[in-house]
Order: C-alpha cells, then sequence, then structure tokens
C-alpha cells in the first residue's frame, strides 16, 4: 500500500506537533482540508506550519509568534524573506505587511511587537508620511524581478493601505498613522475618481485598509465610489474556463488577474457588494478548483526562484483556506 498517497492515520504516523496539550483531531483522509495538512507539513515553512495548527488544529498562538520573531530585525521591522519576493535579511514595508496579517490573524496585533513595528515605520516612511514599496540596500540583496526600483521613494498604496488597516483594525494608535491615514484617504479617493490607470493591486490594497479603517461611514462611501469603477473597467477578472496554455504568453505584472475572492476576502468586507451572488460563487469554485496535486495551492506570484515559488505556495494555502472557511465553504 502507498501510504504516501494519504494522511497519516495509523498509531505509528508521526505526531502532529502540539502546544502541549493532546493532540487535535485530524481533518478526514479524503477532505481539501487533510489534503492541505499533508502539503503544509511537506513542503510549507514553519511558520505557515504554525498559522495552519493554530486556524485547523486548535494550535497555540505562542507557537505562531515564535515563528514569526525568527523573521524580525533590530530595527523592529521585518526581513528574511518573510515575504518570499524579497530575499535577504534586511526589514522592507512588504514584510511588515505579511506580519501584521499573521498577528491580526491569531489576535496578537498590539503590544510592544507592533509598537516596535510602528517605530520602524515611521523611521522609513516617505516625505507624504507613506511607506515606499522597498527601500535601498546597500548590499543588493535579490528581489522578485517585479518589485519596483528602491531608488523610487514615493509612498505606495500597496504597502501603506494594508499596514493602515490592520493597525486601525486592532485598535493600534500610533503617531505614524495619522499622515499615513490621511495619504490612504487620498490615494483611495483618487482610485474613485478615475483618470490614471490603475491595477488590481492597488485595488486589493484599497480594500484593505477600508476594511480596517475606523469611520466606518466614510469607508463605506468610499468603497462605493471604488465599487463602480472596479465594475466598469472589470478590473477584477472572472475565473478562467481553463488553464492557460504553456506557451501563451503572460500579461504584465507579477500576477495573474486577481478575482472576486482576492479582494473581497470576507463577507463582511465592503468589496463583496461589488459582486453578485453568482460571482462569488464561480470565484469559490475556482478557489476549490485550484487545489493542486499535492494539496496545495499555486502562488500568485510567477516562478522566478523555486525557494520563493515553494514558500509562496505555503502561505496561498493557508491563505485559500482561510477564505474558504470565512464563506463557510466545507473543506
Amino acid at each position: 500500500m502507498d501510504r504516501s498517497a494519504s494522511l497519516p492515520s495509523s498509531p505509528s504516523s508521526p505526531p502532529l506537533p502540539t502546544t502541549g496539550t493532546a493532540e487535535p483531531a485530524r481533518p478526514a483522509g479524503s477532505s481539501a482540508l487533510a489534503r492541505a495538512e499533508r502539503f503544509v507539513w511537506l513542503s510549507a515553512r514553519v511558520l505557515e506550519q504554525r498559522r495552519f495548527a493554530y486556524h485547523f488544529l486548535g494550535g497555540g498562538a505562542e507557537a505562531v509568534e515564535t515563528a514569526l520573531t525568527a523573521y524580525l530585525g533590530t530595527d523592529g521591522g521585518y526581513g528574511h524573506a518573510l515575504d518570499p519576493d524579497l530575499r535577504g535579511p534586511v526589514s522592507q514595508p512588504p514584510h511588515a505587511v505579511h506580519a501584521l496579517r499573521v498577528l491580526d490573524g491569531i489576535g496578537r496585533c498590539g503590544g510592544q511587537r507592533v509598537e516596535r513595528l510602528c517605530r520602524y515605520l515611521t523611521s522609513v516612511s516617505t516625505p507624504d508620511g507613506a511607506l515606499p514599496v522597498c527601500r535601498p540596500s546597500p548590499h543588493g540583496y535579490p528581489a522578485a524581478p517585479w518589485v519596483p526600483s528602491a531608488d523610487d521613494a514615493r509612498g505606495d498604496l500597496r504597502t501603506t493601505g494594508p499596514v493602515v488597516g490592520l493597525l486601525h483594525r486592532n485598535e493600534v494608535w500610533h503617531a505614524w498613522l495619522f499622515r499615513a491615514t490621511d495619504f490612504c484617504w487620498a490615494a483611495v479617493a483618487a482610485l474613485g475618481e478615475g483618470g490614471s490607470a490603475v491595477s488590481p493591486y492597488e485595488v486589493a490594497a484599497a480594500v484593505a485598509f477600508l476594511d480596517g479603517v475606523p469611520d466606518r461611514a466614510r469607508a463605506e462611501a468610499a468603497a462605493e465610489r471604488l465599487g463602480r469603477r472596479v465594475r466598469e473597467e472589470r478590473l477584477i477578472g472572472s475565473p478562467p474556463a481553463a488553464e492557460p496554455a504553456e506557451d501563451r504568453p503572460l500579461p504584465p505584472g507579477p500576477c495573474q488577474p486577481l478575482q472576486v475572492h482576492d479582494i473581497a476576502r470576507t463577507p463582511g468586507s465592503p468589496a463583496r457588494r461589488w459582486f453578485t451572488d453568482a460571482e462569488v460563487e464561480r470565484s469559490l469554485d475556482a478557489l476549490v478548483a485550484a487545489q493542486q496535486e499535492d494539496g496545495g495551492w499555486p502562488p500568485h506570484g510567477r516562478a522566478w526562484t523555486p525557494g520563493a515559488t515553494l514558500e509562496w505556495r505555503s502561505v496561498a494555502t493557508v491563505e485559500a483556506l482561510l477564505t474558504l472557511r470565512a464563506y463557510g465553504r466545507r473543506i
């Protein structure tokens, strides 16, 4: 019998990591969750293994925080390829986005860790109070080819929006947030007004900001304006009918077009109202179908190094499961 074809379940199987309590019940062997579990233990980073255990196996938040600490820099920021598209130990704003999402998911987005992170964000802010996508590094560590030049010191909604939204969502108050919040409001308003070209990734960042900002009436109004533009310009792609041919040229940018579930990550997001029930269900169906034979989900980004691709797959797998659960899909 080929035991590699299913999750181990016999008494002689290797035990799951625990947090000092009884081992949690394992998912059924043929379910999407069980297949994902095998992928996680086989191929994922330790951080995603701990996140998976927390969200789906009753693991502890402390274990996730411990794993995240491995990416922490002496400046209070995060590095060491926490965002797999930026390699090397240097702290960068995209790593901060990833760290805050992890902490938000386990209910630990606060305290001294986040206070130090806010001091780091203050130190790397642009003159307009926002965050650039990438900061200069004297060592020129590798980065994905689509990461903007570190010489471009302009503030960017793609990093600032998610950070500000997550901090507000967790009722974190810091002096840095005042100007950064103003920057986000202005950037989101500009997106809603039209005119200049906008990428789906800017839309996703705007939604991340609007999901967490405390002025809900203003957020709802801004989301309505932005949603009209998203609909009119069809900025969010429909799930493809079939996989693209191997030799078909890819569109510009790091990723394939974003889908409905990438923008409206939960049913409570203001962006959920941009889409019909049928559109949401088709997007979720496509997400379910995207689970690969080994149990993991594919990364959003294109392959540029084998290591980064595998790391992104571990992130994508945890995020896919969380999205499906948020919408009540059986996993």
